[in-house]
């Protein structure tokens, strides 16, 4: 037949807007090479003829249930090979996913289940006993658990071994909202990053043309998946590409190490915190990591120590900034630069453009200004789920998404994230950012961990405190941290106070909760 006398063949806008399709590009690449390995998860190994099969299968379940176009799949539990599932054939039905914070309480869950409307939710074994006590507060259509059963619960095992007839692929637009993530909430209620089928292919091309992702690579997932480090650094990249995704159900040194042994893994994802973790382990050392080509950091300033650790490992650490509501990468620095550009997040990478801009809104361009930096590409999210009134605030009159972070441009272009708006502190005038006194403080040999927050001040507006979980079996003064300091940081930037504490409180992906430590420093103060 004429194809070209066909409308439905000549529908262009549709036929490339259904391949960006989470599900779509995925049953591509598995028809590719079907049997190369595809997820690594304890004692799972699935090829991608494997992993299809069982996408087309829970697709064929979560249907017959109800779910179509549009409708909300909630998923909770730790890694697993359950979320890939469930994540793809969401999408197949042209229906959204939702991954669900497993550290929130029962309380905090119903509010974000009930805020997207979660039609269908899957459930790991080890949170089915957070459910249970506030079901009767959802307005879930239907529970299944993933395992073989719970009273009150569908089984998947069982679901999916008597599966109905797969049904067809529902095409989708780039446009089209695939998952909604939730940000992590520490003020207020979390809100929803609408990520579409568009923000994952934009960020997966922009990871691939970085990192140069090939079907050879073997990346490492240690990050929780609920959270976007963990999902869309590295993870879908590798699917993309037809690598090996090897996934861990939680964040262990130990497990890490033996993994990247193992698996002679490539490719690795974490945050600051777990690559101090992992430094810091007995068998860092002795570890045979020679195959990893490319660390990938990011959700936190890195510490100028720890990079120049892992560099004297062999290993380059690509140092990145992004942001939930930009599907992950806003800028990248690339390892080859890393020593002239130190403290630098990169630049943006292919599809993403950044500007600054003053509080007036108008851009900053001169080298050394600071500015909230702006974000624009086809990463950027349309918008939060069920919030007109963040949207209207969360983008510029032209349509630039505001991070809320304070930065500055070098002389050839290069992001440095000073720190958050909301973290910045203001003492005599001064503008001081604590990313900057946390990564001097790092370098002090008895520090283990460190936070800088601003503290109420009568007669500056506010003091620098420094918030320290010190090593094991040492002492750390204020007097020492200052003097310390003193050769590398203005004086007034100096902290005025100490707070010791046994370790730093963190949300699950590793970042530091600085507003429970102010909090508790208020408290502490008010009980003075």
């Amino acid at each position: 037949m004429d194809r070209t006398l066909n409308p439905a063949a000549t529908a262009p806008t549709n036929r490339s807007a259904h391949a960006v399709g989470l599900a779509e590009w995925l049953s591509r690449r598995a028809a590719r090479a079907p049997h190369r390995p595809a997820l690594s998860c304890e004692d799972v190994h699935w090829n991608y003829g494997e992993l299809v099969d069982r996408i087309e299968c829970m697709s064929a379940v979560l249907a017959a249930g109800g779910v179509g176009a549009g409708a909300r799949v909630g998923y909770l539990g730790l890694n697993d090979p359950m979320f890939v599932v469930v994540l793809f054939a969401t999408a197949r039905l042209g229906a959204i996913c939702v991954p669900l914070n497993f550290r929130l309480s029962g309380a905090e869950l119903s509010f974000v289940i009930n805020d997207a409307g979660v039609h269908t939710l899957v459930v790991g074994e080890e949170h089915i006993a957070v459910i249970d006590p506030v079901r009767t507060t959802l307005a879930c259509s239907r529970y299944i658990h993933r395992g073989a059963g719970a009273p009150g619960w569908e089984a998947a095992d069982a679901l999916l071994a008597d599966a109905p007839p797969v049904p067809p692929a529902v095409p989708v637009r780039a446009d089209d909202v695939s998952v909604i993530m939730y940000t992590s909430g520490t003020t207020g209620h979390p809100k929803g990053a609408m990520l579409t089928h568009g923000n994952f292919w934009t960020n997966n091309l922009n990871e691939m043309f970085l990192w140069d992702m090939v079907s050879s690579d073997v990346t490492l997932n240690f990050a929780p998946m609920f959270h976007v480090g963990g999902l869309l650094c590295g993870s879908m990249t590798t699917l993309l590409a037809g690598g090996h995704l090897v996934l861990q159900r939680g964040f262990d040194p130990q497990a890490v190490l033996d993994a990247v042994v193992k698996h002679r893994v490539s490719v690795s994802f974490g945050v600051p915190a777990m690559l101090l973790f992992i430094s810091q382990h007995a068998g860092f050392e002795a570890a045979d990591l020679s195959s990893l080509r490319l660390v990938a950091v990011g959700g936190a300033p890195m510490p100028e120590p720890l990079l120049r650790l892992y560099a004297s490992r062999g290993i380059p650490v690509h140092q990145g900034y992004g942001m939930t509501e930009t599907a992950s990468m806003i800028t990248f620095l690339h390892p080859d630069r890393s020593r002239d550009k130190l403290g630098s997040s990169g630049t943006p990478p292919l599809m993403t453009e950044i500007k600054l801009i003053d509080v007036m809104g108008d851009e900053v361009t001169a080298p050394g200004a600071t500015g909230e930096i702006c974000v624009r590409g086809g990463n950027v999210m349309p918008g939060y789920w069920n919030r007109p009134e963040a949207n209207a605030t969360a983008f510029t009159a032209d349509g630039w998404f505001r991070s809320g972070d304070v930065g500055y441009r070098d002389a050839e272009g290069f992001l440095f994230v000073c720190d958050r708006l909301k973290d910045m502190v203001i003492s005599g005038g001064e503008n001081i950012y604590p990313a900057e006194i946390e990564s001097v403080l790092y370098d002090h040999p008895d520090v283990a961990e460190a936070a800088v927050i601003g503290a109420p001040d009568a007669q500056w507006g506010e003091r620098v405190v420094a918030v320290i979980a010190p090593r094991p079996g040492k002492t750390v003064t204020l007097e020492g941290l200052r003097e310390f300091a003193q050769s590398r940081l203005a004086r007034y930037k100096l902290p005025k106070e100490l707070r010791l504490v046994e370790a730093l409180p963190r949300n699950p992906t590793g970042k530091v909760l600085k507003a429970k430590l102010r909090e508790h420093d208020a408290a502490a103060t008010r009980k003075g």
